[in-house]
């Protein structure tokens, strides 16, 4: 038999998949990692995209996400439900700090900078970008296509663990698992290096 604490963490990890955003970020308020991590499970998908769009780099919007994450987690008291939604908070801040980042000195002399070489950083980056793409699409082909069509649907289309479950018509649960299976067999056809969830 589980433990009474054990049964609570197992029904709390489930109530958070249907508990509405607006509750959700109360409970971030109050201190809940669990709720933070309900949150992210949700809107990490299409904060990705659209990170990923106005950067323009994957890596920089990942890194982008977490630093929202920790913002989301420092200021979710400051959330306002009488000016939008849980999503729209996220995804204004999202473009906020994708503004920020691309007006920022450091990535401005990062882009203006050539490079010793005969290549420029922009022109190097852009083929090592080509050639990470390349592998990448590849490595995709190789999956089953129920998980691929997985991360495709969350990765490239922006949607929500919950809204890919609403489009295949099936568990949350079976889209979770089909993205870890999916993932672990990117990490081994890629490296670790390159994939970080």
């Amino acid at each position: 038999a589980l433990r009474p604490d054990a049964e609570s963490a197992i029904l709390w990890t489930v109530s958070t998949e249907v508990l509405a955003d607006d509750a959700l970020i109360v409970h971030v308020a109050r201190g809940d990692r669990s709720a933070l991590s309900a949150l992210y499970d949700r809107h990490v998908g299409v904060m990705s995209a659209l990170a990923t769009r106005i950067l323009g780099d994957a890596r920089d919007a990942e890194d982008l996400i977490h630093d929202v994450f920790v913002e989301v987690w420092q200021r979710a008291g400051d959330f306002d439900p009488s000016r939008g939604s849980v999503k729209t908070w996220l995804l204004v801040r999202v473009r906020s700090r994708c503004l920020d980042r691309k007006k920022s000195p450091a990535v401005k002399r990062r882009r203006a900078m050539p490079a010793d070489d005969t290549l420029g950083a922009d022109t190097r980056d852009h083929a090592e970008t080509s050639l990470d793409g390349q592998r990448l699409r590849a490595a995709l082909d190789t999956l089953p296509p129920d998980q691929r069509g997985v991360l495709v649907l969350g990765y490239f289309e922006g949607l929500s663990s919950s809204e890919i479950a609403e489009r295949l018509d099936i568990p949350i649960g079976t889209v979770k698992s089909r993205v870890s299976a999916a993932m672990s067999k990117l990490r081994e056809r890629l490296g670790l290096s390159l994939i970080h969830i």
